[in-house]
């Protein structure tokens, strides 16, 4: 399984992504919507972690390349933002798996990282 992380603040990030590799999963970072979709090009990724406000680029346009780039990898939003909150982004974003709290404890991100990661790839 792999996982890439989209969030433009890199410390948040690479905390969320050391919690991931614990599992023995292999991550990548990226800051920016145009990063995301060069990984996106050159990787098969499993799980995509989103910050829904970018501060380079549009998340709902990583989240479609990717879907139709992969259309069984899963999306877990993260934001600290009220949008979406109403659980709309499930009828926006047809790979969306997961909505959170930008304030979630890593280790819980990893545990839905896992539990999507194995399930796109049905086991």
């Amino acid at each position: 399984m792999r996982v890439l992380i989209v969030e433009g603040n890199a410390e948040l990030g690479a905390i969320w992504a050391k919690s991931i590799e614990r599992l023995g999963v292999a991550v990548t970072l990226a800051g920016s919507q145009a990063q995301a979709i060069d990984i996106l090009c050159e990787q098969d990724i499993s799980v995509i972690i989103l910050d829904l406000v970018l501060q380079e680029g549009s998340a709902f346009a990583v989240a479609d390349f990717a879907s139709y780039r992969n259309p069984d990898s899963k999306v877990i939003f993260v934001t600290n933002t009220t949008f979406f909150s109403d659980g709309s982004i499930f009828r926006h974003i047809p790979n969306a798996c997961a909505f959170v709290q930008s304030h979630t404890p890593p280790d819980d991100l990893a545990a839905m990282v896992e539990h999507y990661g194995v399930a796109g790839n049905g086991h």
